[in-house]
């Protein structure tokens, strides 16, 4: 598989960074503080999607504006073992200053937090809080490639969960899809990967990304 781009757009949690055990614990004491039943918890998909709209769909609409500051709360003081991914390190190295982005479902203070404790200096960082509408809608995809200067169809999207790729298709990006947080069965993707270390980027003669598959 081959891809000649000229930008990629990363999403952060499942894709760049792995955050998993800080969620699970956020989301476990917000649960018990505000009562959401477990079996509840368990079918709501949470995986890519901002944390006000998966909590519309398990608390009263009064409740979801303090259970989000709670959940923020834990889980930017939660980050002793946040950590990149295999081959984010590589893949972000090789991407050139400026043809590149972040996009992410998290808040903009969370996002900058789980960025820094993961060692990642992103350029452009798309938040939930730059945009009236997240993910699976394609806004924070567009809004990505407009702040590289780019047409969205020229962008490449690392994503891992099935909102993220709804997303990135919606916005006409092309889509590498890794095998993090959801199998290979439960992602629509151009590619899917076990992990980043399964692509490489080469540049083109005109100025292209060409993003290989290993």
């Amino acid at each position: 598989m081959r891809f000649e781009v000229d930008a990629l757009l990363f999403d952060m949690d499942g894709t760049l960074v792995d955050s998993t055990a800080s969620v699970l614990r956020s989301w476990d004491t917000v649960s018990a503080e505000f009562a959401i039943p477990g079996e509840l918890l368990a079918v709501v998909p949470r995986h890519g999607r901002p944390a006000t709209e998966i909590l519309a769909d398990l608390v009263p609409p009064d409740v979801i504006g303090p259970a989000a500051a709670r959940l923020d709360e834990l889980e930017m003081t939660d980050t002793a073992d946040v950590k990149l991914l295999p081959g984010a390190a590589q893949l972000m190295a090789a991407a050139p200053l400026g043809r590149w982005a972040v996009v992410t479902s998290a808040g903009r203070a969370l996002a900058r937090i789980r960025l820094a404790a993961a060692g990642i200096d992103a350029p452009r960082v798309v938040t939930i809080d730059d945009v009236s509408r997240g993910k699976p809608d394609p806004e924070p995809f567009l809004l990505g490639a407009k702040l590289l200067g780019v047409s969205p169809e020229r962008c490449l999207v690392f994503e891992d969960a099935p909102a993220g790729l709804a997303a990135a298709r919606a916005a006409g990006a092309s889509t590498v899809a890794v095998t993090t947080t959801h199998t290979a069965d439960q992602l629509e993707a151009d590619l899917i990967v076990p992990d980043l270390t399964a692509v490489h980027i080469e540049r083109g003669g005109d100025g292209q990304l060409v993003v290989l598959r290993r």
